[in-house]
Formats: C-alpha cells, structure tokens, sequence
C-alpha cells in the first residue's frame, strides 16, 4: 500500500503536510472516529481524500454545500480521481445512473447532501457500496448552537447502524467548545481522536476601527498595502457602488455576488487571482475554495452576522506566513443600525408560513403535490408581486433551505425558450441561404422535437458543444433568426432556482419545522451581540477576544492588532497640538481632515482637540464644516 506522503506527492505535488493533516490521516487508516477543529484555509478535505485513495473502496462525502461538492469534484477530476456529487435538482433516472457508476465504476468519492441521506432508496442504495471512509464536512450544522444548524445533519449517525467498522471524519472548520462537544455527540463518535489546529493566526494583525469616514480610512490603507485584497460588504449593490468608489480613486478591482453568470464569476475571479486588479469586492457569496496565498487585507465595510462568519472571511489573508491586516470599518451609526434591522428580518412562524404558502403559489403547486419540482426564481419579482419585505423572504427561505423543505440554490441561471414560427421547408431554405448558420440550426431541431409547436427550453451550452460551437455564437445566431422572424426567443434571467424536497402541506410543514425557528433566532441574536462586543471592547486585544470566543486562552497580548497598537502610542501634548491647531486656522480655514494632514497627529487626538478649542470658544465651526479661528468682538 501506497504511503500517505507518496499520495499527496502524487495526485497533490505537495512535499509535505500540514499540521495536523499527518496526524489525522493516520487515525484515520487506523479506523478510529476522528474529529477535526481545523480554522480556514488548513486543508481539511487532505485529510479525507487521501487515506480514501489509499483503500479499497469509495468514500462518502456528507456536505451541505452544493457549490463545494461541485469544486472538490471538478479538482478530483483534475486529477484524475473519478468522482460524483449527488447535488440538489438531480432526477431520479439520472440519481440511479450514477449509483450504478459508483457501485460498478471503481469511483472513489461519493459526495452527497445530508438531506439526500433521507431518501430511503438512495440509503438502501449507499447501503450496498464498498464505502471506506465516512468524511462529514460542515460538521458544525449538526449543532442547535453552531451557526449553520440543519436538522437533516441529525439523521447522519444513522449511518453507524450501516457501517458499524467505518470510521467516521468530523470536519469543521469554526465552533465554539460547546458546539465541539455537541457535534461528537449528534454524530455518535465512539471515543474519537480529537485534533483542534489552535486559531491563533501571528501574522494576522486584527484591526477594529470607528470613523465617519470609511472610504477614507479605506483608501489610506490600500495605498499604503499595494498587494492583492478582499473587501466584504452586505449585498450586491454595495458591490458595485463600492468597485465605482474605488475606481474613481484610481485602484484597480472587481466584484463578485451569487447574482453573477458562472461566466462572469470566473472572469471576474480570474483578473484577481492573475493580478490584473488588486482589489476583490464581494459578499459572502466569495470564498468557496479561494487559495490565494498573498492575500495582504481583508475588509470588512459592515458589520458581519457573527465571529464565526467573520473568522473564516478574514482568515483569507496572510496565508503566505507574511504579515497581514484584518480590518472591520464601523462609524458610531452602524452598531444601532445593523441591531435595528438585524432584528426587523428575523422571521417569525406566521412569516415563514406566509412566505412557504406564496411559494406555493407563485409556482402553482397544489396541496399534496411538488416534491423534486425544480423552478427557476427571481427574489425581486416574488417580492414586488407579493409586496414582501426582500431581505426577510430571504432569510425565511435560507431556513427553509436548511430544513431541507426546499433546496434553494443560488446559481445564476439564463432560461432559453424559443419555437420556429414558419414551416420546416422555409427553414431548409433558410438554411441552404445561410450556410454559416446551418450546423447550429440543425443541433437545435435534433435535441428539441416538438420545437415547431411550441416554446422549448434550449440547452445553450449542449447546443455549442455538439455544434463545435461556442455559447456566444449560438446566441448571436438565436437573436438573428428572432430579429429575421424564423423563430420566437425568449430569454429570462433568474436569481436562483428552487427545488421543493417534499409535497405541500402548508401549516402541516411550517408547524414541523418552526421549533428550530426560535432556538435559531436567540441563537443569531446572541452572535451579533458577540460581534458588536468584539467591536466596542477597546481595553482587551482583539486576538485574545476571538480566541476567547472559540474557547482558546492565551496570556500575552498579539502586540499588532488595533488596541495593541494604540497601547504603545506616545502620549499626546493636548498644548502643543492645541497650538499647532490655532496656528493654522490664523492662516486659513481647515477642516478636520486637512488640520490632521499638516499637524501629523491621529484622527481621534486632532477630534478631541478640536473639541477642546471649541468648547472653550477658541475656534468655530462653519456649514461648511470647516473650522476658523473665532474673532473676538
């Protein structure tokens, strides 16, 4: 047998492991339950994807994440390693065809959702494969107390009943002491080897600052840091107002939201991974598998839901060694705003009733009837016909997606529809006239019978692959048959597609799951709170904080993070800056930002000085907000 470095070196072209990946591995091939605590960025599926491709067999994969499944594949495949993901809006036929590859294929990885675990035939089908390794990533959504609970991860131990010799990998990479505890528990892990990786990062400088002027502050320090950078905001808009502000600085960036075309994201993605531009602005859309090692700040414009969120954001800088700066921008408004609206989108069980009974309705499901329906869906347009609030059907529909009631996923998607509107013999000669036309033509009529009779949902990317075509030709040659009149196209861009897990039964199904509503809500109101402390403690390093929060005591201060920085600032001489100040404003008039640039003092010191000198009449300040010395009558 093949030793676990010869593997990596392999099929990775890695030289050596990580720590503890070694370590993991071979509890692993020992056949013990193991658990992992391992932060961002450490490596966790190493630890699976190698002992499985030293055994016999195929490992089973449970993840919640339908784009991960779909990115750890498509590397496997990459690498020669023959495996499939069993994602969401997968139908039954083509389900049972890829168990049977499984099962006959010599495939060596399996990866499956937990709710997929629920069907009873696809377990009797997993039942029969020569599984080696049961790998369960995002292990913290077995845990009412972790930031991601899905009930459907509560069945998974079930699997033990299946495999009583196969060992179990628990894999996470964020959760508190009690959620470590819970998830060895809900998994039933019988005396499982534990490896916490610790989450102290020393080259990672947190920084936690309070300005009213955030682009500011944002523009001094991407200047000062020329290498590439991550900048997180809340929604898509602050996406691009964001790219618009900082192009208008003169800084090179992009974008990259779950409402970009695959194309566009891998575009987009790319001019920053190459170093085409310095600066990636994305919501927490970004992050899924990002390896880049030179990532020197990470951004963060708003304040986000909770430290574990936060971590693995700002875990994506300095993973190089080198040092690097995790800085949280607040002013003194946003810790009222984000706790005001944080809890006017909390959905309630009459809200999230409304919302699944809309649904159902907006795609016509009758009670008793939908399971594994699949549609295309536009947030914007379910709203505005229903006059709902956006940003609360969206958190109501994310905890019916981890209920597994509904998988909802958040690909761009483009819906082609399109039918010939003259007879088949006007289309030959349509195509004897236009020969360039004609191979593309001829693919669609082959793949779509029945498109002379009405509307048919074309296949973009199927029609250029067995055209030897490319999209953008096939579409250029679709909207000139539109615009000739040969055909009637329809082309409808949407959000996000949902998949219905179960039939309707409207209360029947709310009533079920809305017991975890409440435990979520509490639960995501104490997170927030946990982050609004993290940004208002001033007299404890930030570093100690998170640690603390994961359950990690240290003694020493980081001595790079903001409050430690500010602890080994000299001591102002409010005299001489108030002097300084004076003399200026005899010579012109200043605002704050102009007096801090000429005295070379910090922000916060030339404000209190300021404050000072008014208080005691010296100076005034004018609509214009600049400042002048007062003229004394």
């Amino acid at each position: 047998m093949s030793k676990p470095l010869e593997i990596l070196q392999k099929y990775w072209n890695h030289d050596a492991f990580r720590t503890p990946q070694e370590e993991v591995i071979a509890s692993v091939l020992s056949g013990k339950d193991t658990f992992v605590l391992m932060p961002t960025g450490g490596g966790k599926s190493i630890t699976f994807q190698v002992p499985a491709m030293m055994m016999d067999g195929i490992c089973l994969v449970i993840s919640p994440l339908i784009a991960l499944m779909k990115d750890q594949v498509a590397n496997l495949h990459n690498r020669g390693i023959k495996a499939i993901a069993l994602t969401g809006g997968i139908h039954q036929d083509e389900i049972i065809d890829l168990l049977d590859n499984c099962e006959f294929g010599n495939f060596k990885f399996l990866y499956v959702s937990p709710e997929r675990l629920q069907n009873d035939w696809i377990l009797e089908r997993i039942k029969n494969l020569p599984v080696n390794l049961i790998a369960v990533d995002e292990a913290h959504c077995v845990s009412q107390w972790g930031h991601d609970f899905r009930p459907a991860y509560l069945k998974i131990s079930k699997l033990k009943e299946y495999f009583p010799k196969i060992p179990f990998l628990a894999l996470t990479a964020s959760a508190t002491k009690r959620v470590q505890e819970d998830i060895i528990a809900q998994l039933e892990l019988e005396k499982p080897a534990v490896f916490t990786k610790s989450f102290a990062r020393e080259n990672l400088a947190y920084m936690v600052f309070n300005v009213e002027d955030k682009l500011h502050l944002m523009e001094q320090i991407l200047k000062k840091n020329k290498q590439p950078s991550i900048i997180y905001v809340t929604n898509r808009k602050a996406c691009t107002d964001t790219v618009r502000q900082l192009q208008s600085l003169g800084f090179s960036s992009t974008y990259y939201h779950g409402g970009l075309s695959s194309k566009e994201k891998d575009n987009h993605m790319k001019l920053w991974m190459d170093e085409k531009v310095q600066i990636m602005v994305a919501t927490n859309a970004f992050g899924m598998g990002i390896d880049k090692a030179n990532v020197k700040t990470v951004l963060h414009l708003h304040i986000p839901p909770n430290l574990e969120n936060y971590y693995q954001e700002a875990g994506r800088a300095g993973r190089n060694g080198e040092k690097a700066f995790a800085v949280l921008l607040t002013n003194p408004s946003d810790v009222i705003h984000v706790e005001s609206q944080f809890l006017s989108i909390l959905s309630d069980k009459a809200f999230l009733n409304l919302v699944f009974l809309k649904l159902c309705n907006y795609f016509q499901i009758a009670y008793g009837e939908g399971i594994d329906e699949k549609f295309n869906f536009n947030i914007n347009h379910f709203c505005t016909k229903y006059s709902l609030p956006i940003v609360k059907v969206y958190n109501a529909l994310q905890f019916l997606d981890r209920q597994a009631i509904i998988n909802l996923s958040q690909e761009f998607s483009e819906k082609i529809t399109l039918q010939f509107i003259i007879p088949s013999k006007e289309v030959m000669r349509y195509m004897s006239l236009h020969k360039q036309d004609e191979e593309i033509i001829l693919t669609v009529l082959r793949n779509n019978p029945g498109i002379y009779d009405s509307q048919s949902i074309i296949n973009v990317s199927l029609i250029a692959k067995k055209s030897n075509s490319d999209e953008n030709k096939v579409m250029a040659i679709l909207h000139k048959l539109h615009e000739k009149q040969v055909i009637e196209l329809h082309a409808k861009n949407n959000d996000a597609t949902i998949t219905f897990n179960e039939v309707r039964e409207d209360e029947r199904t709310i009533n079920r799951v809305a017991k975890y509503l409440d435990v979520q809500n509490k639960l995501k109101i104490s997170q927030l709170k946990s982050v609004v402390d993290y940004i208002k403690e001033d007299k404890i390093c930030k570093n100690k904080l998170l640690l603390n929060y994961f359950g990690e005591t240290i003694a020493k201060d980081c001595g790079v993070c903001s409050y430690c920085i500010s602890k080994k600032k000299t001591k102002t001489n409010f005299a001489i800056l108030h002097e300084k100040i004076i003399g200026l404003l005899e010579i012109q008039e200043l605002d704050s930002r102009d007096i801090q640039k000429l005295t070379k003092y910090p922000k916060d010191d030339v404000i209190f000085a300021l404050q000072n000198l008014l208080e005691t009449d010296s100076i005034i300040v004018k609509s214009n907000n600049n400042y002048s010395i007062k003229i004394q009558k």
